[in-house]
């Protein structure tokens, strides 16, 4: 089984069983509906999914037989706490048969992963992991970072642990292999190198200044070195140094000795020392009341790419080996599997899982549980940083709870937030406005949660008037789809960058939609802008609160503050940068990519374009006297 396929492999119109429950929310109907499922099950293997009385997934489970697993839900005094809970609300079943328990286990990590079940252990992790592509769509290939699914043609290397390796890892590739990492756009319009080619991190080949054959060269010892063959391009450095010496190039001498302290510095940079592991992935857990970190070390080619901890949630009453088989599924269901897995314990059902993964990669992957050896003190070490990890969460998450709680007695809360929402606009001049939200909790940034919102009727330049369309959109859309608020998507506390009258903005919005329990508040610069530490913040009641500059609770919402100004900054310069590249002419109906190039070329300008007259259109290579014709009235009518 393909990596990407296995959405495609399952058809649930084929075999979906749907039963809809009634009643009050309580064992007894919870019970009554599964056994209305359990009557029409076959016993093959399949992913089932229990449903409230709302159609949210509460759970989704895999099975070899599912008429069997499935019945064991209705013997209630059998079942842990938690999943008695689940019964008491399931209103409904979703089943989706497959042709093996091994596809079961993909497809269940998938729709896992898809729909967050509330009693499903699940990786809460936002971002994919970056990988280095080495590309082969061109004759001088390029080599750059990438994230995302893998469609374009070339090598990847990878995964890891963090963007800033990545781009560490590029940097010091770039000294040791002069590759150019520059877009074909580029590489294709220079007249003279670039930078880059000044101090020796290209080989400039967009202007000749190295021969494609040399230049495979390099991509060659690129890829070895990639591929785990460092010592290989070592040697082979040293012997290209030693030679130019004894030809007397001290210059080409240099160069080599320059390519070789690269290399060294990416060989000494590694925190573990895998020499002779081949591509592996490690794995240790920690466990400390109540919370659990999962420490992946990442091995390719005998090279550390870095380190990520991971703390699952929903972990309560489960017990530690199905916690790292449900983590590992759905860490490989973005990520393609190592041909080894070493692990401090055996994951629950550990054959399947390998077997499941085996069919991902298309070839084996073997788990397995070092005892002894060097492998040994790698899964001592990734314990080790485990434990300090979830030491580290833990604390920290201590000290926001305290400083949470604190916020409930400062601001008058109702309670403890769980869920904070921050809001700013950003525009330069009116052009390219937006809003941004972004979302935290006790457990820090909730980055599968923040949004953006176009500025689509509001004056850009009336900052009162995008607060109101960016919280009409937001709360009537709420209300819409989650009118009874059992989601968790519904704010605790909302926090907006702006004085009283971006608040009360907002205010009179929620008010003509009915909504009068969300408490927010407004974060001013104060009576000295720009200085760190003299905010003043607006409660709804009227009053205005500073705090000390050294206040806990103050760097707290600085931090919210600088959040949602970097990312609606970030999100700003995106917009920006795309409506750069847009033309007028994309709009003009008939008018491909050739045709618009010919006109930019003989005109110069867009607008050059829009003022000319249809006889000055007809004299342009390309264009026709029906083109021509489209392009004037289209400007012009």
């Amino acid at each position: 089984m393909s990596e990407r396929s296995a959405p495609d492999r399952f058809n649930e119109e084929k075999a979906t069983y749907a039963v809809r429950g009634s009643g009050t929310p309580d064992m007894d109907a919870g019970v009554a509906a599964i056994r209305e499922t359990v009557r029409s099950l076959p016993t093959r293997p399949g992913v089932y999914r229990m449903q409230d009385a709302r159609g949210n997934v509460l759970y989704v489970g895999k099975a070899r037989a599912l008429k069997n697993r499935v019945t064991n839900y209705t013997q209630v005094e059998r079942l842990p706490a938690r999943l008695k809970r689940m019964v008491s609300q399931t209103r409904s079943m979703t089943i989706v048969t497959t042709d093996s328990e091994a596809e079961a286990l993909l497809l269940e990590a998938q729709l896992i992963k898809r729909f967050r079940p509330p009693y499903n252990v699940l990786l809460r992790d936002d971002k994919s992991f970056p990988f280095i592509l080495l590309r082969e769509d061109h004759a001088f290939p390029r080599i750059q970072k990438h994230r995302g699914a893998q469609k374009i043609k070339g090598r990847y290397y990878g995964p890891f642990a963090s963007a800033g390796s990545v781009t560490q890892t590029i940097n010091a590739l770039q000294k040791l292999f002069l590759l150019r990492s520059c877009s074909d756009s580029f590489f294709a319009n220079r007249s003279r190198p670039c930078l880059l080619y000044q101090i020796k991190r290209c080989s400039a080949p967009c202007v000749d200044r190295i021969e494609a054959p040399a230049y495979a060269e390099l991509v060659g010892d690129a890829q070895d070195f990639l591929g785990g063959k460092s010592t290989k391009v070592q040697a082979k450095l040293g012997e290209a140094m030693q030679a130019a010496a004894e030809a007397m190039d001290f210059e080409m001498a240099a160069v080599y000795r320059d390519r070789l302290r690269a290399l060294t510095f990416i060989q000494g940079s590694q925190a573990v020392n895998a020499e002779g592991l081949g591509d592996a992935d490690i794995f240790a857990l920690a466990s400390n009341n109540g919370g659990m970190c999962i420490q992946a070390f990442f091995i390719r080619g005998g090279q550390n790419w870095g380190h990520r901890s991971f703390f699952p949630v929903h972990t309560a009453e489960v017990g530690e080996d199905e916690v790292l088989e449900s983590f590992l599924a759905q860490f490989y269901e973005e990520v393609p599997p190592a041909p080894l897995i070493l692990c401090d314990r055996a994951p629950a059902e550990c054959d399947l899982l390998s077997l499941a993964l085996s069919e991902k990669l298309g070839r084996k992957v073997r788990i397995e549980v070092p005892q002894r050896g060097d492998r040994m003190k790698l899964i001592r070490q990734a314990e080790r940083n485990a434990v300090e990890s979830l030491e580290r969460r833990q604390a920290e998450s201590s000290t926001q709870g305290k400083i949470l709680a604190e916020m409930v007695d400062l601001f008058g809360l109702d309670g403890v937030p769980d869920r904070i929402e921050v809001y700013d606009n950003s525009h330069i001049q009116g052009s390219h406005a937006l809003g941004a939200m972004v979302v935290a909790g006790p457990e820090g940034f909730r980055k599968n949660g923040y949004r953006k919102f176009n500025i689509r009727q509001a004056d850009t330049n009336d900052d009162f008037a995008m607060m109101r369309e960016v919280f009409e959109r937001r709360f009537a859309r709420a209300q819409n789809e989650d009118p009874d608020r059992d989601s968790g998507e519904w704010p605790d506390l909302v926090l907006i960058d702006g004085g009283r009258g971006q608040l009360n903005a907002a205010r009179a919005v929620l008010e003509n939609l009915g909504i009068e329990d969300v408490c927010m508040i407004g974060i001013a610069k104060g009576p000295h802008h720009g200085r760190e530490g003299r905010e003043v913040f607006h409660l709804m009641d009227g009053r205005e609160i500073t705090l000390p500059v050294n206040h806990p609770v103050l760097f707290y919402l600085q931090r919210l503050r600088d959040e949602v100004h970097r990312f609606a900054i970030g999100a700003h310069r995106q917009k920006r940068s795309k409506a750069i590249t847009v033309s007028s002419l994309d709009e003009v109906p008939g008018i491909g990519p050739a045709r618009k190039r010919a006109l930019l070329m003989h005109f110069g300008t867009a607008k050059a374009v829009r003022n000319a007259s249809l006889d000055d259109l007809v004299r342009a290579p390309g264009v026709s006297q029906a083109v021509a014709q489209t392009v004037y009235d289209y400007f012009h009518q």
